[in-house]
């Protein structure tokens, strides 16, 4: 990097900071926000699982150690919100899955996905796995429900991952390999997701990921640089150590290098074939409505954020009152930040089509930022449409990755230790919430 695009990381990374602090001012709800569709829009429904077996040290996901029971009262739940959101009046053409691990109760899973199937006009789903739950069996009883399945794997340097403590859970390299080649050509997009910029990951061992990744070729993979938040740093530390020099920027060039004979769908997401179905759904989904403990949704300029704890969730669902107890509030020139952001993250922006679906004037509304990425060589104008440059790919995936880690801001407010402080909250909750008593309903807190 120049000085110039080193400046502009810089003041990207400053300018972004900033953004989430002003924006992500998260105000408790008294009661539920009623949610209500606008026709002239197209959502994306967000369903989120929040189990799993064991934790990963780079994680924040919002998410409850696994129990069987626990988890088909939960997709109970799940499912009667679901119904209450169709009878609201929304209706979804595409559905992402995500937690947690959403195929760790499959059966329950299928329910709901077919479910969402019956009542909407889904033609979409994605859903994430980790290594345990891709035995072919049971992806084949997700024929005709599943469209695409990413599969976190984030390294097969079996000294990464006994650092991450997966060695264990989900076997070595050769094992995963293995377990990888039978679950191929199931489902009709199956993801390999890996994780680069481990500290004291090398060079070879970067290469070596990249390589076995494309020998096993499955229809996507997608390369994430590794986030660090408040919530998981001091566990990266613990577990990994601390980088003496920071070879993102490297090892992103090698990725981009390695994979240009593959279509890229975004700044780190590359298939043998374009497609729009990625983990990056807020790139072409701009409103999203979120279903489950500790969703999120994004209608209307407005996050609206679902009950974290488990019980008042439920509650709340079986009480039929609306289940997001906050919301951060955004004001158009942020939407318009936002949505920029999510757009040229997957390369292109088609400025006619952005300026009538915001109804916005994109060049007049971000003019001095996009004048600083032209300036910097980030994006290009060309018939119409914006572009990012090879600095700029790696630009918007900086931005991307404070974006996410940013979400923890959000999260950290409702981690139960944070949570039981906040007085006000718990004034709120016993009005609204009679907790569950049963002996089986004892949730485990992360």
């Amino acid at each position: 990097m120049n000085f110039i695009q080193n400046l502009a990381l810089k003041y990207s990374h400053i300018m972004m900071q900033q953004s989430l602090r002003k924006g992500f001012n998260v105000k408790l709800l008294k009661q539920g926000q009623e949610k209500i569709p606008n026709s002239s829009k197209e959502y994306m429904l967000y369903a989120h699982i929040p189990f799993c077996h064991t934790f990963c040290p780079y994680c924040s996901f919002h998410k409850y150690y696994y129990k069987e029971d626990l988890a088909k009262y939960y997709f109970q739940s799940l499912r009667e919100e679901i119904k209450q959101i169709k009878d609201k009046g929304f209706d979804f053409t595409s559905m992402y899955v995500g937690g947690g691990t959403t195929l760790i109760n499959e059966e329950e899973l299928i329910k709901t996905l077919e479910l969402c199937k019956k009542l909407f006009n889904i033609k979409e789903i994605s859903c994430e796995s980790d290594p345990n739950h891709i035995d072919p069996k049971k992806l084949s009883m997700f024929k005709g429900l599943i469209d695409r399945l990413s599969c976190g794997v984030q390294s097969f340097d079996n000294r990464i991952l006994k650092k991450v403590a997966r060695y264990d859970k989900f076997g070595s390299s050769e094992f995963l390999q293995e377990k990888i080649s039978k679950a191929l050509g199931i489902l009709p997009i199956f993801s390999i997701d890996l994780i680069f910029n481990f500290p004291s990951q090398s060079k070879e061992q970067l290469l070596s990921d990249l390589i076995i990744a494309k020998k096993l070729a499955p229809q996507q993979i997608t390369t994430y640089p590794l986030m660090k938040s408040n919530l998981t740093k001091e566990n990266i530390a613990k577990a990994l150590g601390v980088s003496i020099k920071d070879n993102e920027f490297e090892f992103y060039q090698i990725i981009r290098d390695f994979f240009k004979d593959y279509q890229c769908n975004n700044g780190w997401s590359f298939s043998l074939e374009k497609t729009k179905l990625n983990d990056e759904y807020v790139g072409s989904h701009h409103e999203y409505l979120g279903v489950g403990s500790g969703a999120f949704s994004f209608l209307d300029g407005e996050l609206l954020i679902n009950a974290f704890n488990l019980n008042d969730y439920s509650n709340f669902v079986r009480q039929k009152q609306n289940a997001n107890i906050a919301k951060a509030n955004f004001n158009k020139k942020e939407i318009i930040k936002y949505c920029f952001l999510t757009e040229i993250f997957s390369g292109k922006i088609e400025i006619k089509k952005f300026n009538q679906t915001l109804e916005c004037d994109l060049k007049k509304d971000l003019y001095i930022e996009l004048l600083g990425l032209k300036f910097a060589n980030a994006i290009y104008e060309k018939d119409g449409c914006l572009y990012s440059t090879s600095f700029g790919q790696y630009l918007f995936v900086v931005l991307m990755k404070d974006f996410y880690t940013g979400m923890d801001l959000v999260r950290a407010v409702f981690r139960d230790d944070v949570r039981l402080k906040n007085k006000d909250y718990i004034d709120i909750m016993k009005e609204k919430v009679n907790p569950l008593n049963s002996a089986n309903m004892e949730f485990k807190a992360d």
